[in-house]
C-alpha cells in the first residue's frame, strides 16, 4: 500500500494509494483528546457532563514525564478550549491539534510515500509517480490571453484565448492523469484558475474527486523576521507542488518532498508547503503517537527560576572566532556533522531529563534514527547526486530541531535543553581549537560548528577531534579562501569565498549568493568567480586579475542597454506601512495601486527607476532603471571580488 495523499473527511480518513492503479479507501475514525484535571473533585460536574454528552472515559495519559490520570473525550478542539476556559486553565489537555490523518497513520504504524516492506528511514525508497509540469507564462493577472507550457514526456505550448487554453489544459490533465503536478506559483494561481473555470463553465480537474482542502494565508514571526505563508487549494488524490514558493521542493526536489512526508506522516501536499521546523515538529508528534505518548495541546513546563548570573552563563548562544580579513592558502574547513542534534542524542538532552539525566529522553530516542539517516545520505551524495535533495531536507529538519527546543510553543521543547545544547557546543568548539593549536595548526576562523585551519596532516586532526568529542567531522580543503571585512575593517563572520580542491568556488554572503541581488550583477560576479576558479594558488590569482577587471568593465559598458528585467531586486517586506521613504515602501504602494494583494512576510520584486526620489516600478511594467544606482551596486560587487587580489 503506497500512500501518496491523505485527508480527514466525513468522520474518517481517506487514504489515496497507488499500487499500479490509484485507489481511495475511507477509514472511519473519530479519535478522542485526553484531559487531566489537576483537581478532579472541583470539576466533578463538568466531568459528569463530559461523560454523558461526549462519552468521556477514564484513562491513563502517558506523557514524556510519566503517567497521569485523565479522561478520553470524544469531541473536537472547540470543546477542549471550552474546558480550558471553564476550568480557568487548571487542566492539561493532549492530542487536540494533531492532524487526524497523521494520527491515524501513526497509531496504525503506517506512513506515506513508501511500500509495506520499505524502511521508513531508508534513502533508497523508490516511487512510480507520474509527473506533469505546468508553467504559466508571464501573466500576473491571468487576462484574456494565456500562454502555458506543459511538460510531460514532451513539451507542449498552449496559447490563445483564456477559455480555450484552460479547456486544453484541463483536457490534458484528464487524459494524462498525473499523480504529481509541478507548477510555479501554484498557490497564488489556483484560486484565479478556479474563478476563471467557473466563469467559463469549465470543471477544474486537479482534484481526482472534485474536492479541495483550503489552507488560509498568514503572516508570522520566525527567527526574528516576518514570514508569509500563501493560501492554498490542495486537491484530493493528486500532489500539487508550488515549485516557486515551496522551500522543501526547492531544496530537496520531489524526492525531498516524499522523504519529508514519509518521516513526518503528512501527505506530500502538506510536506511541500510546510517549513522544516513544522516538519520536524510533525515528525516528533508522529513518533510520540506511535510510541503511545500523549502530545500536549499547550505546554505547562515553565522555565525554572534562576539567578541572573546563572542565566547569563547559560544563555549565550554558539561560539564564534572572528577571522582576520584577507586571502589565505591551503586552508581546511572542519565541520561537525549535524552538531546540535548529535549533542542532543549523545548527551541525552530532553525536557524530561532536565535534572534527571538517568532517564531515557524522548528527543534523543526519536532523533537518533534521523541522525543516522543524515550521516548515511551525506556519504551517499558524495558519489551519487540523486541523494543531494534528500540530504538537504534532513539537514534542515535537524538544524531546526535545535531551534524548536527553545521555542515557547514547541510540543517537546524546553529552554534549559536549548541552553544545554549551545553550552556543550561552545565547549566542543573551544576543545577543538585547543586540540588544533596543540597539533601546531593555525586557527583562522570559527563559527558555531566549524573551524578553518592551516596545517597538516588534517586527517590526524580530524581523527583526534572525533575521538575526544565523540562527534563526526567532515573536512573540505580550500586551495585558497578569502575572508571579507566588515565596514569597520574587522573580519565578517559569514562572508567569504574560496576555491575547493576540485575547482568549485564555495561562496557565502556575497552578492552572487544573496537572493536580493539583481540578475545582471549576480551574473557578473559569477563570471568573475568562474575565471578565478582556474587559479590554484594565490600567485595564480594575480594571473587572472586583468580578466576579472575586464568583466567588470564590460558589465559597466553594457549597463545602459541592459534589460530592466535583469535589474529586479527581491526583498521580503515586514510591514505594509513605512514611516520613512524607502524602496520597499514604494514597491508596496505600487502593488496596492495595481490592486495586487500583499501581506507582511511576502517577497516583493521591484526595479529602481529613481533612487533619489525612491521611485520603483514592478518588473513587468519597468521600461527603464536608474543607471547611477545600479552602477554603485556593480562597483560594490566588484569590490567584494577584488579583495581577493593582493595590492
Amino acid at each position: 500500500m503506497w500512500i501518496f495523499d491523505s485527508a480527514y473527511r466525513d468522520g474518517g480518513v481517506d487514504l489515496w494509494t497507488k499500487d499500479g492503479a490509484v485507489t481511495k479507501v475511507h477509514h472511519a475514525y473519530v479519535p478522542p483528546f485526553s484531559v487531566h484535571f489537576h483537581d478532579p473533585h472541583a470539576h466533578h460536574e463538568m466531568i459528569e457532563a463530559l461523560e454523558e454528552r461526549y462519552e468521556a472515559k477514564e484513562c491513563t495519559i502517558r506523557t514524556i514525564f510519566g503517567e497521569i490520570p485523565g479522561y478520553d473525550v470524544y469531541a473536537g478542539r472547540d470543546i477542549a478550549e471550552a474546558i480550558e476556559r471553564q476550568t480557568q486553565y487548571d487542566v492539561e489537555i493532549f492530542n487536540v491539534d494533531i492532524r487526524r490523518d497523521q494520527r491515524f497513520m501513526a497509531e496504525n504504524r503506517i506512513y506515506p510515500c513508501a511500500g509495506e516492506h520499505d524502511d521508513r528511514f531508508s534513502p533508497l525508497v523508490k516511487h512510480d509517480l507520474s509527473v506533469l509540469e505546468i508553467r504559466i507564462k508571464e501573466n500576473p493577472w491571468l487576462s484574456s490571453h494565456m500562454e502555458i507550457e506543459v511538460v510531460n514526456e514532451s513539451k507542449d505550448t498552449l496559447t490563445g484565448h483564456t477559455c480555450d487554453v484552460l479547456a486544453d489544459l484541463f483536457s490534458l490533465i484528464v487524459t494524462l492523469d498525473p499523480d504529481v503536478v509541478l507548477m510555479p506559483n501554484a498557490d497564488t494561481l489556483m484560486p484565479k484558475i478556479r474563478n476563471l473555470a467557473v466563469e467559463h463553465g469549465l470543471v477544474m480537474p486537479f482534484s481526482r474527486n472534485g474536492k479541495y482542502r483550503q489552507m488560509d494565508s498568514r503572516s508570522y514571526w520566525s527567527y526574528g523576521r516576518v514570514e508569509h505563508k500563501e493560501s492554498a487549494l490542495i486537491p484530493d488524490g493528486r500532489i500539487l507542488i508550488d515549485t516557486e514558493q515551496s522551500f522543501v521542493f526547492q531544496e530537496g526536489g520531489l524526492d525531498g518532498v516524499l522523504m519529508a512526508a514519509r518521516l513526518s506522516g503528512l501527505s506530500p501536499n502538506l510536506a511541500a508547503r510546510f517549513t522544516p521546523g513544522t516538519l520536524i515538529s510533525s515528525y516528533e508528534c508522529y513518533e510520540a503517537v506511535k510510541l503511545g505518548i500523549a502530545v500536549p495541546f499547550r505546554k505547562s513546563d515553565p522555565e525554572q527560576i534562576r539567578k541572573v548570573s546563572a542565566l547569563q552563563a547559560a544563555d549565550r548562544g554558539g561560539m564564534m572566532f572572528q577571522p582576520k580579513p584577507g586571502t589565505f592558502e591551503n586552508v581546511d574547513e572542519i565541520d561537525f556533522t549535524s552538531m546540535y542534534p548529535s549533542i542532543i542524542v549523545k548527551a541525552n538532552l530532553s525536557p524530561e531529563t532536565v535534572g534527571h539525566p538517568e532517564r531515557s529522553g524522548f528527543l534523543p530516542t526519536v532523533l537518533a534514527p534521523l541522525l543516522e539517516l543524515r550521516i548515511k545520505t551525506k556519504q551517499l551524495k558524495k558519489t551519487d547526486t540523486q541523494f543531494t535533495g534528500i540530504d538537504a531536507i534532513l539537514k534542515w529538519m535537524l538544524v531546526t530541531c535545535f531551534g524548536y527546543t527553545g521555542y515557547k510553543n514547541a510540543k517537546f521543547g524546553r529552554i534549559e535543553v536549548h541552553e544545554g545544547i549551545t553550552g556543550r557546543s561552545r565547549d566542543i568548539l573551544l576543545q577543538t581549537k585547543d586540540i588544533a593549536e596543540a597539533m601546531n595548526f593555525r586557527v583562522l576562523h570559527g563559527i558555531v560548528d566549524c573551524l578553518w585551519v592551516q596545517g597538516a596532516p588534517v586527517n590526524a586532526l580530524k581523527e583526534r577531534v572525533e575521538q575526544e568529542t565523540g562527534l563526526l567531522l567532515e573536512v573540505e580543503h580550500f586551495d585558497w579562501i578569502v575572508f571579507l571585512p566588515l565596514a569597520d575593517g574587522f573580519g565578517a563572520y559569514n562572508r567569504y569565498f574560496g576555491r575547493l580542491f576540485d575547482g568549485i568556488i564555495k561562496i557565502r554572503g556575497i552578492a552572487a549568493r544573496r537572493h536580493d541581488t539583481p540578475a545582471h550583477i549576480s551574473s557578473m560576479q559569477q563570471r568573475m568567480l568562474d575565471v578565478m576558479a582556474r587559479a590554484k594558488t594565490i600567485a595564480d590569482l594575480e594571473m587572472v586579475r586583468e580578466q576579472v577587471t575586464t568583466i567588470f568593465r564590460e558589465t559597466l559598458d553594457s549597463l545602459p542597454s541592459a534589460d530592466p528585467k535583469q535589474m529586479v531586486i527581491n526583498r521580503r517586506i515586514s510591514k505594509l506601512s513605512y514611516a520613512h521613504q524607502c524602496f520597499e515602501g514604494a514597491a508596496v504602494q505600487s502593488c496596492q495601486d495595481r490592486g495586487i494583494r500583499i501581506a507582511p512576510g511576502m517577497k516583493i520584486q521591484y526595479v529602481v527607476t529613481d533612487a533619489r526620489k525612491y521611485r520603483v516600478e514592478l518588473p513587468w511594467c519597468a521600461e527603464s532603471f536608474d543607471f547611477s544606482y545600479y552602477r554603485k551596486l556593480i562597483e560594490k560587487a566588484f569590490d567584494e571580488i577584488m579583495f581577493a587580489f593582493p595590492e
